[in-house]
């Protein structure tokens, strides 16, 4: 007689059978061409307790699983205040998904609620300032967050509309206050809307907003309603419908992007203007 599968065989057999082309091989094609992972690495996995960071863990541990590189995962959650039912729904959903969660506390939400500058900047500087120091606590020399090709393309526009330049989250990066440490986003390629379906088919349920100026915001996954990330969302869903590919073009834009046809860049802090080099360029 067949026994019935529990919530964790479920989540992880469909990463590989429903879900083998749509998340499953975008996360490998991620971690290959930007060369995420190596031989010796020690990754501490970042849970803030939404879909996106939970579904990371699962991957991870499935690479981890069946990869031929050798390396070691830590799971870490970072208790920056939360109310105890988010606390507890976090704790929850690592048990019944098999994830061996560290969770730590730390007062970001109390000395943000007392700041005169804007609470989510604040927040989200120290939040990434206690993951890496955990991490290096822990032995790891990179932390994975769970940021996917939907936040890529929607920082991309928002970055243009709202701040007035180009820029996006990279694959990986380098950090600049913590010594031999790296960020990684080896969900750089798999896409929201396929996470969300992972969610649903599993009948799973994470927090959504646990921030503790914003805690009735229960629409969104990702942040408060109405946020300017929410209305990039709404504009890219709208252009979807005229051109199914526009994400995947932006996508594609900031990966062959042509200095020849660029006013000015940045590179290391200095203002590269098409000027510099005019004069010497052949007709």
């Amino acid at each position: 007689m067949r026994t019935q599968e529990s919530t964790q065989q479920k989540a992880e057999r469909c990463i590989h059978k429903k879900y083998r082309k749509t998340i499953w091989k975008p996360f490998i094609s991620g971690i290959q061409r930007y060369k995420l992972i190596n031989e010796g690495d020690k990754i501490a996995v970042c849970i803030s307790g939404g879909k996106d960071s939970m579904l990371l863990a699962k991957l991870t541990q499935a690479l981890h699983k069946y990869s031929h590189t050798a390396f070691e995962l830590s799971f870490i959650a970072m208790d920056p205040g939360y109310n105890e039912a988010n606390r507890q729904k976090v704790i929850y959903n690592a048990e019944i998904l098999g994830i061996p969660l560290t969770i730590f506390k730390s007062n970001i939400f109390e000395v943000v609620e007392n700041t005169d500058r804007s609470p989510c900047y604040l927040c989200a500087k120290m939040r990434r300032g206690f993951l890496y120091a955990k991490a290096k606590e822990l032995g790891c020399n990179k932390i994975a967050l769970g940021h996917h090709f939907s936040d890529i393309v929607e920082t991309v526009l928002m970055s243009m509309f709202y701040g007035g330049k180009i820029q996006t989250m990279m694959p990986k990066l380098k950090s600049s206050n913590f010594e031999g440490m790296e960020l990684i986003r080896p969900m750089y390629l798999v896409h929201e809307d396929e996470i969300i379906s992972w969610k649903n088919y599993n009948d799973l349920e994470f927090i959504k907003c646990a921030c503790r100026f914003q805690e009735n915001c229960s629409l969104w996954d990702n942040g408060g309603e109405g946020s300017k990330r929410q209305e990039t969302k709404a504009l890219l869903k709208r252009l979807r419908r005229d051109n199914p590919s526009i994400e995947k073009n932006i996508m594609n834009s900031i990966h062959e992007v042509n200095l020849e046809t660029v006013i000015s860049y940045k590179s290391g802090g200095k203002i590269i203007s098409f000027l510099d080099a005019y004069d010497l360029t052949k007709i």
